[in-house]
């Protein structure tokens, strides 16, 4: 389980996380919801590792992780599907899965078999160089890589955001699967509300770098979750 307890954290001399706590269970969907700019990618940028905090603490299965580098912190679980894919452009599909190994002791370097029976396109297109493929097939793709490394945590930022209809379907049902494996927690960071609330089990609204609102499936009041989307 991640726990994330009071983080604030800087660029610089401007603040973009206030007091930021969150948790992710196993089998379960955080949902992090808010408009641009609030500070939802720095939030998920800190977990990996990529800005170091300043105040709070960052703890992952019971270790504190707050100090660890980006590297230390995936051997250690923790797969992140950027805003933007970031996939590598000239290299093959499959050398874009292969990257997902470096983590990964060499008995465990093998592309899973759910990456294809979630997106088979990238298995027939293994050749192609990922450049080639378009914005929803490098989504796939990107979501594929972190699948390759075997995560215990899977952060993802806006994996539906310029993609088409058909392909968001897909992606759902590979966070719904991924969750329902019962191994993987998972946090999702969306601006697409309805995505959502079909997929989330807990859910935090940020405003400002803070937390303004936080619920569960069950607790949500839909009205005040909407009010907190608007202020």
């Amino acid at each position: 389980m991640l726990e994330v307890r009071s983080i604030d954290l800087y660029y610089g001399a401007a603040q973009v996380l206030r007091g930021v706590s969150l948790v992710a269970e196993v089998g379960k969907v955080t949902c992090v919801l808010g408009r641009n700019g609030v500070g939802k990618t720095s939030l998920l940028r800190a977990l990996v590792g990529q800005h170091p905090v300043s105040k709070g603490s960052i703890a992952f299965d019971g270790q504190d992780i707050t100090r660890l580098r980006p590297y230390e912190r995936a051997r250690q679980g923790i797969a992140y599907v950027p805003q933007g894919r970031e996939i590598f452009p000239l290299l093959t599909v499959e050398e874009n899965l292969k990257t997902g190994y470096a983590p990964l002791p060499r008995s465990d370097r093998n592309i899973p078999d759910d990456v294809f029976s979630l997106f088979p396109v990238l298995n027939s297109m293994l050749g192609r160089r990922g450049g080639d493929l378009s914005g929803g097939q490098q989504q796939q793709l990107a979501i594929g890589r972190a699948m390759v490394m075997r995560p215990r945590l899977l952060l993802l930022d806006e994996p539906t955001e310029g993609i088409q209809p058909s392909i968001i379907k897909d992606i759902g049902r590979a966070i719904s699967y991924l969750r329902n494996l019962g191994q993987i927690a998972v946090v999702l960071v969306e601006q697409y509300l309805d995505f959502a609330q079909e997929l989330g089990d807990h859910f935090a609204v940020m405003d400002r770098g803070a937390v303004v609102y936080s619920c569960t499936r069950e607790t949500m009041d839909e009205a005040t979750l909407k009010r907190s989307l608007a202020i």
